[in-house]
């Protein structure tokens, strides 16, 4: 039973925590922080597997799966503020010691926990987590345009990121489309597609400058 997924909800940092859970609880303590657009069911192959030797815990940021969408006037999204929340979800979950696996907004987040807590912290294992300017790509030279000059144009431009062409290619690219379930690019375009969503995702473009500046 130790193996199956287990979920639930913890109040965190001013929000409604939703995660999934899987290992004995007396294993050694391995945190999933998920990436864009996705939320913590990326981990669900993962988990039971990784159950077999850990107590696994995946987390979904606020404003993202099942976590609440705190209204924007009443929580600020910066990854700053969510690596904070997510702070306080580990301290709530009585997690003292940790290794954490980070994807993609997965790293900045927990990067931040590990600079502030470095003795909490027993391994990090990073994919697509960048730590230097040149790993973020082409994309984000016309983003360090928009952080320089922020307008309302080139944040509306922007939304194009969380509608299906670009969600369902962060799928497909360089692989066989018959290798692609799509159950997870269809989930990932419902919570995208959630009223409000659009808002608290460019909130999170603007504030990334602050991971390069980090």
């Amino acid at each position: 039973m130790s193996f199956h997924i287990r979920c639930g909800k913890i109040r965190a940092g001013g929000a409604d925590i939703f995660y999934r859970e899987a290992g004995r609880e007396d294993a050694p303590v391995i945190v999933l922080f998920h990436g864009f657009p996705t939320a913590s069911y990326m981990f669900s192959d993962l988990m039971p597997i990784l159950a077999e030797k850990y107590h696994v815990i995946a987390p979904d940021y606020p404003g993202f799966g099942e976590s609440e969408m705190v209204p924007r006037d009443k929580f600020a999204y910066t990854f700053d503020h969510l690596a904070s929340v997510m702070d306080d979800f580990l301290t709530r979950m009585h997690v003292k010691k940790f290794a954490m696996y980070i994807f993609d907004y997965g790293a900045p987040i927990g990067m931040r926990i590990a600079c502030k807590h470095p003795d909490r912290i027993t391994a990090i294992i990073s994919q697509n987590g960048n730590v230097y300017e040149e790993g973020l790509g082409e994309k984000w030279k016309a983003r360090a345009a928009y952080w320089a000059h922020p307008t309302e144009e080139l944040r509306e431009s922007f939304k194009s990121a969380f509608r299906a062409p670009a969600v369902t290619a962060q799928y497909m690219g360089g692989e066989a489309e018959s290798s692609v379930l799509p159950d997870h690019y269809t989930l990932d375009l419902y919570y995208m597609s959630r009223e409000g969503e659009d808002e608290i995702q460019s909130d999170l473009i603007y504030d990334y400058r602050t991971n390069v500046a980090f």
